[in-house]
């Protein structure tokens, strides 16, 4: 089910592989998106390429962007990070939802950097060291979460070197949205760079055309009359509502008025099976 999104799968608590243990190894690569580098650089490039002139008002505090393999929900995620084309993040922050076995409320890798077919991207040690002070963080030592990894090849495409705070969201109440949402806040205000907010997030799954279009347009409306407690009170279809209500608590705290959808579109609109489709949209928070 890696063409769509998966929902099963595991998650362990062991050692990580015995190779490198400082390295949490891609486990997609090849799969949802190329495994060779230069194959997924060009397949990148040319979905940032597709997307037109977007004109937006306000400086960028954070984005929404789909997890489904790139030749379904690629060309959504594109129309978010072709936005950082001429701006500079040094600090990202991706918000994920999880699909396998719970982490915690919130997880966070033990390892030092993802690794995808790009290269390393390094965890932020500082950020993530804040973010533990401030709020529990359990540490995990092996995961198959797609929904994180599958931002980062973009990442790596449109900024270059950044370095990552990566956290898998166990649990998805209001409460831990908001508490999530302010703790980012906090430690983003008090960081000497710019950080770039990412909440992945999938729409409704496997319904007709016509009602996932009808249930997507619920999420998308309150993105983007921006009430991200509403996302969460509607009990919506959306696999990472969670980090989408965190990410748009903590880029208001970070003084975001306004969120734009960007791109909405559907597996039918990429296969043509109109019979049962996944939902994915595009979105950025801005402070104008």
């Amino acid at each position: 089910m890696n063409d769509r999104e998966t929902e099963t799968g595991e998650t362990t608590a062991g050692g990580g592989r015995a190779k490198d243990a400082r390295v949490r190894r891609s486990v997609i690569a090849g799969t949802w998106y190329p495994g060779d580098p230069r194959t997924l650089r060009a397949m990148v490039d040319d979905l940032l390429g597709q997307v037109p002139t977007q004109t937006i008002e306000g400086d960028l505090v954070g984005l929404v962007s789909p997890h489904a393999g790139y030749v379904y929900s690629g060309q959504v995620a594109a129309y978010a990070y072709a936005l950082l084309r001429g701006r500079s993040f040094s600090h990202v922050a991706v918000v994920s939802p999880v699909h396998r076995v719970y982490p915690g409320r919130f997880g966070v890798t033990v390892h030092d950097c993802y690794e995808t077919p790009l290269g390393p991207v390094p965890v932020d040690g500082e950020l993530l060291e804040a973010l533990a002070h401030d709020v529990h963080v359990d540490r995990v030592s092996e995961d198959k979460e797609h929904s994180l990894e599958i931002q980062l090849p973009f990442l790596q495409t449109v900024l270059g070197q950044f370095s990552l705070l990566p956290i898998m969201m166990g649990d998805q109440d209001w409460r831990s949205c908001a508490e999530l949402g302010r703790s980012l806040a906090r430690i983003i205000q008090a960081s000497r760079d710019p950080v770039l907010l990412v909440a992945s997030t999938d729409l409704s799954h496997f319904h007709p055309y016509e009602e996932a279009v009808r249930l997507d347009r619920k999420v998308t409306d309150l993105i983007s009359a921006y009430r991200p407690e509403a996302l969460i009170a509607g009990r919506l279809e959306a696999c990472g509502i969670g980090p989408v209500a965190a990410v748009m608590v903590a880029a208001e705290s970070l003084g975001a008025n306004k969120a734009v959808v960007l791109k909405y579109m559907n597996s039918g609109d990429v296969t043509g099976d109109r019979s049962s489709v996944v939902g994915y949209a595009a979105a950025a928070l801005l402070r104008t």
